[in-house]
């Protein structure tokens, strides 16, 4: 029987990646022509763009087989504006190959990487690449990753001509005493039967560091270290056979279906979503329910009949593995069955640019552009602003100039971003209450009636849609309508910022037949509960992260006094395996200033991790965003002013 594995490769930005992605589909006979990322002709960077700049934008799946065992191969961004993408894939892994560079190394973003693959428990290998590069180094290199990601480093190989074209590897044997040695001193620091054994002067067996070496690597305790080059194949040999032997046990099937897709991408227009399959089979016509997480905290449900189905390696769809599925409106996120996400959650983007078409009377295009981009990122939102422009949600600069590269090359729209700015939003900052109340005696505006109220609610919660009023009091198409808008008006914010944690509660309803209509109450609506709002009043907020910054010992001053200059919450101060590490808290928007800075400050050896912490207010207590007109009341017609 095939087993599956699903497995990433994640590394540095230039680290070799994608080359070695190219070198495994290769070796095993999955492609019959090596491509390369120079020429622009690899198999997972399929995008113009990611063939045109070298770097890999969107995880690609690509499947080769060793034995009887299918490797899924996920090849993941290395460049943190795209982290996004690495959220994603790490969940649906299996286990995952770290690349690091013989020549510079480990760098920022491997030990940001290498500290989410171990809060995750996936089995992970680590490559060392480019060892026929000059300046290639070994011993130098094993303690530097020992020490840089705090891991037992032990090289299960020797390398020989370190820096030439002449670089070979060779496996270390169990029947060599000092490596075995070697070996079970570092698996001793988790298994004490092996400790026990050191302690008493035994050299434990062959067999027994086997064993405890196999059961280390595949619950991700222990992260074995291979040497080779993926530009002419060295040791890749040995990696293969790792591979082979080291996968994370299988799943045990269930029958209920549960998957979650993780990747979106488009060819010639058609929409192709990958599919992880955690339990039960999935077959081409079969009736399946998706649930999309939403704003505001609202799960919409969907059901279809799964179309052209096929699965990244052949065959059927079962628990582990991944399917393809081509022409259905299904976004990253989208679920069958409860799929509770594992792992650690990325920040989502803290930057807002808005983006207009360098052609006028192309907005319409370029927003329904700028809405396929987003659907293979959901934390890309976009939304319309006034005037027509459309906001984008980013994570960085580079994101954006892609962004710009392939409006041009995939729609034909040439875009111009604004200066972006930081994402905020807002929050009520007590109760307020909006009413239109229709006069039967006319004349009105609008023949319905609708009160609403709305409370804050705790920081996290999302949007809530309450009911008082009876809901047969209206037709349940009236009672839709005054939901979506609800819902619509929040996200759209009353100040261009997103309201959020708010309770709407509806009071009264009312409409006269057949005077009213659904589109009447989306019309009304907004405008109430924007009266609602403004009795409330609103507190802008922006958000925050905490931030744990390892530096180099003799660069804390500097790094504290750049911390102390953003007005930044220095937290506590602790020392780390080669110099410091410091705590801090501070706005988002300031995160990439400190990312900025950090490498000249710590001659690029500091690492720097990132976690959402919380958010700080930056309104004023009036409740109106600083320099902001105060937000609009529901308009009404003269004799029915909203009251509260």
């Amino acid at each position: 029987m095939t087993r599956t594995l699903n497995l990433g490769i994640l590394a540095h930005v230039d680290a070799g990646k994608t080359s070695l992605t190219e070198r495994l589909l290769f070796d095993t006979g999955a492609i019959d022509r090596l491509g390369s990322v120079d020429g622009g002709d690899t198999r997972t960077d399929r995008g113009a763009v990611e063939r045109r700049r070298g770097i890999t934008v969107r995880a690609a799946v690509a499947a080769f087989t060793i034995g009887d065992l299918q490797v899924n191969l996920v090849d993941t961004p290395g460049h943190p504006d795209f982290v996004a993408e690495v959220e994603r894939a790490l969940p649906v892994l299996d286990g995952a190959i770290l690349v690091i560079s013989a020549v510079e190394g480990v760098q920022a973003q491997t030990r940001v990487l290498m500290r989410s693959l171990r809060a995750l428990g996936l089995p992970t290998l680590l490559f060392v690449n480019k060892i026929d590069r000059a300046g290639a180094r070994d011993a130098a290199l094993i303690a530097e990753i020992g020490r840089r990601l705090g891991v037992p480093a032990v090289p299960m190989q020797t390398v020989t001509g370190l820096g030439t074209r002449r670089a070979a590897v060779t496996l270390r044997g169990l029947d060599d005493a000092d490596f075995r040695t070697e070996l079970a001193t570092a698996l001793a620091e988790r298994d004490d039967r092996m400790l026990a054994a050191l302690v008493d002067d035994v050299v434990p067996s062959a067999g027994a560091v086997r064993r405890a070496l196999h059961r280390q690597t595949t619950t991700g305790r222990f992260h074995p270290v291979w040497f080779g080059s993926a530009l002419d194949g060295t040791g890749i040999p040995a990696l293969l056979a790792a591979i082979r032997d080291h996968p994370r046990p299988a799943r045990p099937p269930v029958d209920t279906v549960r998957g979650t897709v993780f990747a979106v991408e488009r060819d010639g227009g058609e929409r192709t979503a990958y599919l992880r399959l955690w339990s039960g089979s999935l077959q081409a016509r079969q009736r399946v329910t998706f649930r999309r997480p939403g704003p505001g905290g609202r799960v919409a449900e969907h059901t279809a009949r799964i179309g052209n189905l096929s699965t990244v390696g052949g065959g059927d769809l079962v628990a582990g593995g991944i399917g393809v599925v081509r022409g259905m409106a299904l976004r990253i996120g989208d679920e069958i069955g409860d799929t509770a996400t594992r792992g650690p959650q990325f920040s989502p983007p803290v930057l807002e640019a808005v983006v207009r078409p360098v052609q006028p009377g192309e907005e319409a295009r370029l927003h329904a552009a700028l809405q396929q981009l987003a659907d293979e990122d959901p934390l890309i939102r976009t939304r319309t602003v006034p005037g027509g422009a459309t906001s984008v949600l980013l994570y960085g600069a580079v994101q954006q100039e892609v962004f710009t590269e392939r409006l041009a090359a995939e729609f034909g729209i040439g875009a111009a971003f604004e200066p972006v700015r930081p994402v905020c939003f807002t929050r009520p900052a007590g109760a307020g209450h909006g009413l239109y109340a229709f006069d039967r005696h006319g004349p009105n505006e609008f023949w319905q009636t609708v009160g609403l109220r709305v409370e804050p609610l705790p920081p996290g919660t999302g949007n809530r849609f309450l009911r008082e009023a009876e809901r047969g009091l209206l037709p349940r198409g009236y009672h839709q309508a005054i939901e979506d808008a609800v819902f619509a008006t929040l996200h759209e914010g009353i100040h261009g910022q997103e309201t959020t944690d708010c309770a709407v509660t509806v009071t009264r309803l009312d409409y006269v037949a057949p005077l009213s209509s659904a589109a009447d109450f989306r019309a009304l609506t907004p405008r109430v509960l924007r009266a609602a709002l403004a009795d409330a009043g609103l507190r802008v907020h922006e958000p925050a992260y905490r931030l744990e910054l390892e530096i180099p010992d003799d660069t804390l001053s500097a790094v504290i006094g750049m911390l102390a200059g953003l007005a930044a919450e220095v937290g506590q101060i602790t020392t780390a395996a080669d110099g410091w590490r410091v705590a801090a808290v501070l706005p988002a928007r300031l995160l990439s200033t400190v990312a900025r800075r950090l490498p000249g400050l710590t001659r690029g050896e500091g690492a720097l991790w990132h976690s959402p912490g919380g958010d700080l207010p930056v309104s004023d207590r009036s409740g109106s965003p600083t320099g902001s007109p105060p937000p609009p009341a529901a308009r009404t017609s003269p004799s029915n002013r909203p009251s509260h």
